[in-house]
């Protein structure tokens, strides 16, 4: 009995070796994609939205304030003037993304990934960058004005960045 279980987990790993499942595209049916204008100002507060993509959207003055965004994407994503005081954007993905007169106060960005990312003109008093990949230029820049402590993660925003 046990040589035949020895016997059928060799056949299963040799045939998943020689074999091997195809990949599968993830779907699509959280990704919002050039939406016009209707996104612009909308208010998202306090609301769940892990794992939700938004793609080659502008989001101006868009509210996502002690937002749930844990595992969310922005990609190629204008996001001037948004409020997103107190989210949670861990592990998040922000690629090509301008966030620009933006509050980024008292957010979580542990783990996130914003590489190609730009911040200009943001407050990110409080914000909890902890293990977050940002661009070096752009880590310079935050550094200048990183000032406080994270509200929930009691990370300050200097040592979240690793400002000298």
């Amino acid at each position: 009995m046990k040589y035949r279980q020895l016997l059928a987990s060799a056949v299963l790993a040799m045939v998943l070796f020689l074999f091997p499942l195809s990949a599968q595209a993830a779907s699509s049916s959280s990704i919002t994609r050039s939406a016009g204008d209707e996104l612009k100002g909308k208010d998202y507060s306090g609301q769940n939205l892990v794992g939700t993509e938004f793609t080659n959207v502008s989001l101006e003055n868009a509210n996502f304030s002690n937002a749930n965004l844990r595992g969310g994407v922005f990609n190629g994503s204008l996001l001037e003037g948004v409020n997103l005081h107190g989210v949670d954007f861990s592990e998040g993905i922000a690629y090509l993304v301008r966030f620009k007169g933006a509050d980024l106060s008292d957010a979580v960005f542990t783990d996130a990934m914003m590489l190609r990312s730009i911040f200009d003109d943001v407050d990110i008093t409080g914000a909890d960058f902890t293990n977050a990949i940002l661009d070096g230029l752009q880590v310079k820049k935050l550094c200048t004005q990183a000032n406080g402590v994270n509200s929930k993660t009691g990370v300050a925003t200097r040592e979240s960045l690793g400002c000298k």
